[in-house]
């Protein structure tokens, strides 16, 4: 059953952020993620504004729990420290 890989980030220092791109995008290639949502415009319906917004589809939770334990998505969290807030969780989908 897939699994759905949802972040919402709010970026504190965006040139520093730009290396997590970079290293993020390389695990996720690594782990043949499909990435459905990453940035792009948003609307408020109701609550808060989110921050940027990235979703990615896996074909299981674990293979989106691999991704995220891997060496290759640590050091794009390494990088990512001070540079931004995220919020992200893994949704199994229907």
């Amino acid at each position: 059953m897939s699994a759905y890989l949802i972040a919402d980030v709010s970026v504190t220092k965006p040139a520093q952020y730009e290396d997590y791109k970079r290293l993020s995008t390389l695990a996720m290639r690594a782990y043949d993620a499909k990435i459905l949502v990453r940035g792009g415009e948003s609307k408020v319906l109701e609550g808060r504004e989110p921050g940027r917004t990235v979703v990615m589809e896996f074909p299981s939770m674990g293979a989106a729990q691999a991704f995220y334990d891997s060496w290759q998505y640590r050091r794009a969290r390494n990088a990512r420290v001070g540079a931004a807030v995220m919020n992200m969780f893994i949704v199994q989908g229907m």
